[in-house]
């Protein structure tokens, strides 16, 4: 099992550990500014219950991996953009800001903490759960094709049932949640390497289970677009997923919530051909996930791409968009890690 101190002195295990930033909640609440996705340095110090000075200077120390994670100082233009779009006050000329990966890679990296030490224990048990479970990626050219649909059904058990199940207990236990949780991890992971197994022996078979996937997608109307990506909400492990499926909606047709509790907030945008997403959609989307219906988490999902100028917003906003292709391999069944 890896240690406490090799995790203190490897910046390749810590930037392995990255996508876990569920972990922070489970010790002690985070405190986030308004955009729901950053927090202040005078923030993140409180969080650890150290002095600013400390954190200023581990950002000193440690600044290229920080930014590598997350952290950026906004000054001019980009600090008066994210002032309009979170809709916070300050007359400063520049403002630093962590994001949730980059409050978990200071908890991998503050010493003298304890807040921080106690994320790094839940951060080290979670590896070794990982590590200790069975891994086999072999495969075998000449599996049968009734092996082939026997992986197909258990996946598809796997996920629209076990998974659910799980769902469910975990939002009605707080004694066992983090068992729960992690048993559920177990699960996904089964099913994650069936459905991996499943279309590389269709790859291999010359069926690409891409083609079939994009096809699927090109066929749905708006309404069975939204249906859609709430059902890999669930998949993913997401509870009180809802589809609004009205057009008074502020620009947000999902929500739901992820299995550590944070709201989600999800925009569709079902388009052909060499359509992009405009910067005004995404303005539109960020002043509802922000300031009208605040949520942790706010995703932009479009069946094409994003104007850079939709980029950049939501880059600012702290908004997570999926394009047309990574739409396509999250439906064949790829988790987002922003919902773990």
């Amino acid at each position: 099992m890896i240690n406490e101190t090799a995790l203190l002195e490897s910046k390749t295990l810590r930037s392995n550990m990255l996508d876990r930033a569920d972990v922070l909640n489970r010790v002690k609440a985070l405190s986030l500014l308004p955009d729901g996705m950053h927090v202040t340095t005078a923030m993140a110090a409180a969080y650890f219950s150290v002095t600013v000075e400390a954190i200023r200077a581990l950002v000193h120390d440690h600044r290229s991996e920080l930014e590598a994670s997350g952290y950026q100082v906004l000054s001019g233009p980009e600090l008066s953009d994210f002032k309009q779009l979170s809709g916070i006050q300050s007359r400063t000329r520049s403002l630093a800001l962590f994001s949730r990966r980059a409050i978990l890679n200071v908890a991998m990296l503050l010493r003298d903490s304890e807040v921080a030490r106690q994320v790094r224990v839940y951060l080290l048990d979670a590896e070794y759960q990982a590590r200790t479970q069975p891994v086999d990626n072999s495969v075998h050219t000449d599996v049968t094709s009734l092996d082939d649909r026997i992986d197909h059904r258990i996946a598809h058990i796997l996920g629209q049932t076990v998974v659910p199940m799980f769902n469910a207990l975990i939002a009605s236990s707080s004694e066992h949640r983090r068992e729960l949780i992690t048993l559920r991890e177990d699960i996904q992971n089964v099913e994650r390497k069936l459905c991996w197994h499943h279309q590389r022996i269709n790859a291999l078979e010359g069926d690409a289970p891409t083609d079939q996937v994009r096809s699927s997608l090109k066929a749905m109307t708006w309404q069975a677009f939204e249906r859609h990506v709430a059902g890999l909400l669930r998949r993913d492990g997401c509870t009180d997923v809802v589809v609004r499926q009205a057009r008074s909606d502020c620009g947000i047709d999902v929500t739901a919530r992820t299995a550590d509790g944070r709201t989600v907030a999800v925009q569709c945008k079902n388009r052909a051909g060499r359509w992009v997403v405009p910067s005004a959609d995404m303005q539109k989307f960020a002043g509802a996930a922000r300031a009208i219906d605040p949520a942790d988490v706010a995703l932009f999902v479009a069946t094409c791409n994003f104007s850079h100028e939709a980029q950049a917003v939501a880059k600012l906003s702290g908004i997570v968009t999926v394009n047309g292709d990574e739409l396509e391999a999250w439906s064949a069944g790829v988790r987002l890690s922003e919902l773990r």
